[in-house]
């Protein structure tokens, strides 16, 4: 396998891992899938990583489960391999549609069960309508393909700036 080493790339996924509610081994093991010029097996992840068999184990659960990689198996071997999508706002996208899975809808469900028992304070009826219009318009830019994403946030915006920057020089 010719994984890079564990770098300061792979340390900043970890970091990131955090932010969005995952723990940090499984932000290391993606990094170090994304980066990755083969496709790595667990072993190889913990070799890499100087983790354990379990912590990379549970932290590629918690990413497959995140949508954030996808296991290969190679033609005559019984090992899994893992991948993740080299485009990273394909990982944002990923990421993002796991927080709003695992916390979002969850909190606006429960707003909303609140509001429909809840008569005595109409507050609490519009911050639940409030927070559906939200949950619905971000569930709709999660369902956007990567490219159409990306143009979302502003990718075509910053490129072109950058372009215009260049050109000044």
């Amino acid at each position: 396998m010719t994984t890079p080493p564990a770098s300061e790339v792979t340390a900043l996924f970890a970091d990131l891992a955090t932010r969005f509610g995952m723990s940090r081994a499984a932000g290391a093991c993606l990094g170090t899938i994304w980066r990755a010029a083969q496709a790595p097996s667990a072993e190889d992840l913990c070799n890499a990583l100087g983790l354990s068999r379990s912590n990379v184990s549970v932290a590629l659960k918690e990413l497959r489960q995140a949508g954030l990689v996808q296991v290969a198996r190679a033609p005559g071997t019984r090992r899994d391999f893992y991948v993740a999508d080299p485009n990273p706002w394909a990982l944002l996208r990923a990421a993002l549609a796991d927080r709003h899975r695992r916390e979002i809808a969850p909190l606006t469900d429960r707003l909303a069960t609140l509001a429909a028992t809840d008569n005595t304070d109409p507050r609490v009826a519009a911050l639940a309508e409030m927070s559906a219009v939200a949950e619905d318009w971000f569930a709709r830019q999660l369902r956007r393909d990567a490219a159409d994403f990306a143009q979302f946030m502003g990718a075509d915006k910053a490129e072109k700036k950058k372009k215009k920057g260049q050109r000044g020089k």
